[in-house]
Parts: structure tokens; sequence; C-alpha cells
């Protein structure tokens, strides 16, 4: 006899097994995101494409133990037309090095503004468009960098060596693609903390004097919304205070390059 239960337990057995078999699908992989890691992190894939190996490893610093004092100041997102002269204005005054990583299409549309400004700055690759690359393919990634190096070549007449994943975000494709263009990974140890000080500049300056180590690599952004501009406001404050305290600033390729032993 078929009871009122069996016939239910029936049904949740084949609704299970026809979920099981609807997530398995790639379409509905897709659709939940799994191969869409979200902003806040996700996984690092393997490498999909051994082919692709030209250097069979990368370098990937967020800092550089040093016994000397040596501090790297790094800005992302630009150039664009509000902020950027004002950071390259207050770095001029303060004869201050930085490490610029450029994005490709702001570059590309707002070239002017860095023309014959970046003589004593380092510049690198940020990618075109800012997507996220640990959800790109090894072709979207290469992409990315490839598109964003030919604009610093053709803008600048410099070779880019150093790039910097939107987000900090890290995926397989995007350190294969980084491999082949021969490019070490920079990411960062302190950042401008831009909306826990967007009305206290003083405060953020203090904040990197007082938690700076030797071969430190600072987070800022020179493009975006005005929170941003704390950094700017924060910067007289900031390189005062480091230098006070016997730091040297330098671009990032000068700090990796720095042969200063830990003590």
């Amino acid at each position: 006899m078929v009871t009122r239960r069996s016939m239910l337990r029936g049904a949740l057995l084949a609704a299970g097994g026809a979920a099981t078999a609807f997530a398995g699908s790639d379409h509905v992989k897709h659709w939940l995101g799994w191969d869409r890691p979200p902003l806040g992190g996700g996984y690092a894939a393997a490498a999909d494409n051994l082919g692709a190996v030209a250097h069979g490893g990368v370098q990937i610093h967020y800092f550089q133990p040093t016994a000397e004092k040596l501090v790297a100041l790094t800005f992302d997102d630009g150039p664009l037309p509000d902020y950027t002269p004002r950071f390259l204005d207050a770095l001029d005054k303060a004869k201050v090095p930085a490490t610029f990583f450029l994005v490709g299409r702001h570059l590309e549309a707002n070239a002017a503004l860095v023309r014959n400004r970046l003589d004593r700055h380092e510049v690198a690759n940020h990618s075109w468009s800012h997507d996220d690359l640990a959800t790109l393919d090894l072709a979207g990634a290469r992409r990315e960098l490839e598109r964003t190096h030919e604009a610093i070549r053709k803008h600048t007449g410099r070779e880019a060596t150093l790039m910097r994943p939107p987000y900090g975000h890290l995926g397989g494709s995007t350190v294969l693609a980084a491999d082949a263009m021969g490019y070490d990974i920079v990411l960062w140890s302190h950042q401008m903390r831009e909306r826990k000080y967007a009305t206290d500049p003083a405060a953020q300056a203090q904040d990197l004097v007082d938690s700076m180590r030797p071969g430190s690599i600072i987070l800022a952004h020179d493009a975006g919304t005005k929170r941003r501009l704390v950094a700017l406001e924060a910067l007289p404050t900031m390189i005062e205070g480091l230098r006070a305290h016997g730091y040297r600033f330098v671009t990032v390729s000068e700090l990796l390059n720095s042969r200063a032993s830990v003590s």
C-alpha cells in the first residue's frame, strides 16, 4: 500500500536528486558565482595553461625585509583629472618619489596629465579596465595587462616590470599572465584608511608614522571618491613625520633592489 509518508519521502528524494544534478551543471555553477569569487577574496585557481609558463615562478611582494629605513609610497587607479595632478604637485613639493600603478584606459584618456611629470616616479601596471583579474581566464588576464603595458610604453616610453592586481586579488591565471610578461606582483603592507580617517588627515598621517617598519609598501589612491583626498591632505605630515624618524622614500623597484640586511 502506498502511504502518504512514502509518497512524501519519494518526492523529497526525487527533488534532492534533481537539485544535485542541477547544481552540478556548468550553467548553475556560473549562476551561483562559484567561478567568480567575491570582492572579499576568493579561491586562487590552479595553473590553467602550463604552456603559458615562461619563467616558472613569480615573485609576490608586499614588504621588503631590510635594516635600512626605506619606505615605498604607491598610488593606484589613476591617472584621472581631479586628483592625479594634485598628488604629483604634493610629491614634487616634498621631493618624494612614488610608484604609480596605472589603469590603462585612464592613461590612454589622460596621458597629458602625466606627460613630463613622472621623471622621479616609477610606473607600473594596474590592468586596463580595473576588472577583478581573479575572475578572468588566462586570455582575459593577459589582455588586461598587455593593453596597459603597451599604453605605458606609448605614453611614457618605459617598460613596466611590476603589476598590482585590482583589489589585490590573485588567481592562477593572473599569476600565469604575470609570469608570461616577466612581471613581479606587488601588494602592500600599509594603506591609507580612507574611510576611517576621511575627515581626519592628521590622524591618518599619525597612524602611518606610528605603524611604519623599514621595508614597508604603502597603498594610496590618486583616483576615486572625495574620501581619497584624505591621502592627499595627510601626505605632507606623513612625509615629515617619517623623515623625522629617519625614513627615506624610494620607488618599489628601488626598495626591492635594496641589499641592506636585517640586523
